[in-house]
């Protein structure tokens, strides 16, 4: 099974969100940055790695808030895991999403983010 891991990249009181670019698949949907994870790589470095090449930072990966399995249709479950992100170096730099903005935890529901994100998406803006 694929493993995809996800940042919840917070300042602030914001979190850092992407949308997808136009052309690539879910397209202009909006999703927390990440990636899969490679053969013999942790979670944790994969995100690392991830953050690096999408963000041009260098992340510390805290607790892992949750993870779950989802199958889009017509596609094998692939396995997420979301981690807390609170301190990074560097500047942030969108080297791979359409935009990238910092939003209120209780706004991230007014946008159109990934099927496998979306219950995710409403607890963490419930949680206060």
């Amino acid at each position: 099974m694929t493993t995809v891991v996800a940042a919840v990249i917070e300042r602030d009181g914001q979190v850092l969100i992407g949308q997808r670019p136009a052309g690539k698949r879910h397209a202009l949907k909006w999703e927390f940055p990440g990636g899969k994870v490679e053969p013999g790589e942790s979670a944790q470095d994969a995100l690392r790695r991830e953050l690096e090449e999408e963000l041009a930072i260098q992340a510390v990966i805290g607790d892992s808030i949750t993870e779950y399995e989802y199958a889009y249709p017509g596609r094998k479950p692939i396995r997420l895991i979301f981690f807390a992100v609170g301190e990074f170096t560097g500047n942030i730099e969108n080297r791979v999403f359409q935009e990238v903005v910092w939003e209120a935890r209780e706004r991230l529901p007014s946008y159109d983010f990934l099927e496998g994100d979306l219950d995710f998406v409403r607890a963490l803006a419930g949680k206060r």
